[in-house]
């Protein structure tokens, strides 16, 4: 399979791509130096490179994100709104736009975003964070619509946080309680491809529980 992963900088995006390759799929990684995500026109010239060198994809992994917030609702900071706009909101939108018709044409295509319970369960202080998060999983969900009938899913995976072997080290004494393994997740990811299509086009699936 071809796999494009973006966001895939970070102990995530490397957690995820290290899954696909270690599993004999084509990984192709980007990160803020390989595509500006928020320039439609370079997402667009990216599909366009990866379909004439592979034909296809079967599946992109969006991790781009962020998290902002305040102590308190009253002291939110709108300029959050409009970094968490960007990165989770705007890169989603022009990935998914350049890349849908690519994924309409896969034999089993996965389109995979990773939201948080606080899309759901917005706190006063991360109002921006939790508006920006729902914003995302609505666009996905409109994604999964235009691929219904297809051999293709988007799907949302739910976590509380993410945590890696870094953050451990960095605090030994933390119990990261509710919190997902990043490892876990690309393992999550990977699973989908198991499910046909129709049973997870358009659902969120919560790793929380």
């Amino acid at each position: 399979m071809i796999i494009l992963v973006t966001g895939a900088g970070g102990p995530t995006g490397e957690a995820v791509t290290g899954y696909f390759r270690k599993n004999g799929h084509t990984v192709i990684g980007v990160g803020r130096r390989d595509a500006d995500l928020l320039d439609r026109a370079a997402v667009n010239d990216l599909a366009a490179r990866i379909e004439a060198e592979h034909g296809r994809v079967d599946g992109v992994v969006h991790l781009v994100g962020g998290w902002r917030g305040s102590g308190s609702f009253a002291e939110t900071d709108l300029a959050d709104w409009d970094a968490l706009h960007d990165l989770l909101i705007r890169t989603l939108q022009h990935v998914s736009l350049a890349f849908e018709p690519l994924l309409r044409r896969s034999d089993n295509g996965r389109f995979v975003i990773v939201s948080a319970k606080a899309a759901q369960h917005p706190e006063a202080g991360g109002a921006a964070y939790a508006a920006a998060k729902a914003a995302a999983e609505a666009w996905t969900l409109s994604l999964a619509d235009a691929l219904r009938g297809t051999s293709s899913a988007a799907t949302i995976l739910v976590v509380k946080a993410l945590v890696n072997d870094a953050m451990r080290a960095a605090r030994p004494d933390a119990r990261f309680a509710g919190f997902t393994d990043v490892n876990d997740l690309a393992a999550a990811i990977g699973g989908l491809y198991d499910r046909p299509a129709q049973e997870i086009n358009g659902t969120r699936w919560d790793l929380t529980s």
